[in-house]
Parts: C-alpha cells; structure tokens; sequence
C-alpha cells in the first residue's frame, strides 16, 4: 500500500511521467511494428533476387533503382500514376469547393446534418462494392450506356479506359476533399463576406481574395488524402483501367505476388514514399497540417 502511495505521489508531482508512462505502449507498438516493417522494407530495396533460386542475395546494390530509372515502362508507370493522381486532385477540389460552401454557409443546421450524413456514409460502403457498382455503371452493357441508347444519344464506350479510371477514382476520394474544406470554410468568419460585399467586391473577387486564402490550407490537406490514396491503389486501376492501365501500386503487386521479387517491389514502395514525402513537405508550406 505504502509502495502504491508513494507512486501515486511521484506521478502526481511529475504530469510528464505520467504521459510517457500512457503513451508509452502504443508508441512501443508503433516504432517496432510499424517504423521497423517499414525501414526493413526499404533495407530490402537494396537487396536483389537469384534469378536460379530465387532467394533474396544480402548484398548491397543500386541495381533495383537504376532498372527502375533506366527502364522506359517504368517511368511511364510512374508519370502516369502522378498524372492520374494530380487530375482527380484537381476534380475533387473543384467539385469539393461548391458544395463544402453551401454546406457551411448556405444550408441550415438541418439540412447540413442530412447532407453531412450522406456525406459519409458511403465511407461505411465496402470499396470493393463500390468499384464494382461503378463498373456496372460504365460497362457496355451497363446503365450509362443504356440511358444513352433510350435517349437516342451516341454510345460512350469508356469501360476500362483512363476516363473510367479517372471517374471511379474521383467519386471514391471525393468526402476526403470535402470534409478538410468545409472545416476550413466554417472557420471563415461571415463578418468577412459582409466587408467584402459593403466594399464594393462582387462575388468573384470576394472568394479570389477573402475565402480562397482562407481555405487553402483546408485544399491542400484534402489533396494530402486523394493524392496518396490514388498514388498507392491497385484495386481500381486492374478492375477498371484493365491490364493496359497499369500503375505503382499495380507493378509492387506484379513484383511481389507474381514476380516474386521482393526486392524490386521495395525499391517501387521506395520511390512511391518518396514521392509522397516531398507532396507532403510541399503541404506543411501551405499550412495543411493547421486544417486537418
């Protein structure tokens, strides 16, 4: 009893002790199942496979990352999954936008908890689900085509194109755009919008130079979430774009599963963090981490 007081006492005149002590196991568990996965498999990236056996030779080489930086097909696997990964960027924060402002400042209190909830819920959805939802949407045989054929309008044959790519990746990401911005717009003050009207600034000037400043950093940390899901998925790309649509995360599968070439996957991993380091450096500038 008198040991159990005499802690008490010491955790009671030392509140930093009593933070390590809490956060103690849930870092412990972070640094060695998380940081040290993580750090061997980069380790890994500089190791190669025996192309008899295919064990993995613990030797030190750049020989995965110059294959990688030499090799064509690979740095047309990585432009385009950065290009695909700016554009649905760029669409969700247009699309984002309009509604993340009516959502704050437009609806009542009722109505932005409906449309909050329809929000999210598709967030509870199976992704599989939804993916699979959208390709009975895009197939030729699918709805989209047949409201076309019923409206007399031209067949759009996007199933399994970039296009289809392109919009599966859009709607997916979409909520992880809208939630950061319309936290961001609900900080904005409406006394701000009122100056800029009593000023004389029509509605364009206002959000050019009254909201979008303010909202920016709320933009840059939804495109934190659609940049890097749409950097590192595989799922969609092979069910949607088909086996012409290939990208990072699409070339780690090959390399691991059915390549077998543990090494060279890690060295893929490795330019796709690095890639998602320099993005969210470039974030922290503009005050992303503030608004998440």
């Amino acid at each position: 009893m008198r040991l159990r007081q005499r802690a008490g006492a010491a955790l009671w005149r030392r509140p930093w002790l009593r933070g390590v002590l809490t956060l103690s196991p849930p870092l412990l568990w972070f640094l060695v199942i998380y940081v040290a996965s993580l750090i061997t498999m980069l380790v890994t990236a500089f190791f190669t496979v025996n192309s008899l056996t295919g064990n993995v030779v613990y030797q030190w080489t750049w020989s995965n990352f110059s294959q990688i930086f030499t090799q064509p097909v690979y740095g047309s696997i990585i432009l385009r999954t950065l290009l695909m990964a700016v554009i649905v960027t760029i669409t969700d924060a247009l699309v984002a936008l309009p509604f993340a402002f009516f959502l704050a400042k437009v609806a009542s209190r009722r109505w932005r908890q409906v449309l909050l909830a329809m929000l999210l819920l598709p967030l509870w959805a199976s992704y599989l689900a939804k993916v699979y939802a959208w390709i009975n949407i895009l197939s030729d045989k699918g709805v989209l085509p047949g409201i076309e054929s019923r409206l007399g309008l031209p067949t759009t044959h996007i199933a399994y194109s970039n296009i289809a790519m392109w919009i599966v990746f859009s709607y997916l990401w979409l909520p992880f755009m809208i939630v950061p911005i319309y936290g961001a717009f609900e900080r904005v003050p409406d006394s701000l919008m009122e100056a800029s009207s009593d000023l004389g600034a029509g509605t364009w000037s206002t959000f050019r130079w009254v909201l979008l400043p303010m909202v920016l950093p709320g933009i840059v940390a939804g495109s934190i979430f659609t940049f890097s899901l749409t950097l590192g998925d595989f799922i969609t790309p092979l069910l949607i774009g088909g086996s012409s649509s290939n990208f990072i995360g699409n070339a780690i599968y090959d390399s691991a599963i059915n390549g077998g070439n543990l090494p060279f996957a890690a060295a893929l991993a490795f330019v796709s963090i690095a890639i998602m380091a320099v993005y969210l450096l470039l974030a922290r500038f503009a005050g992303a981490f503030e608004a998440l």
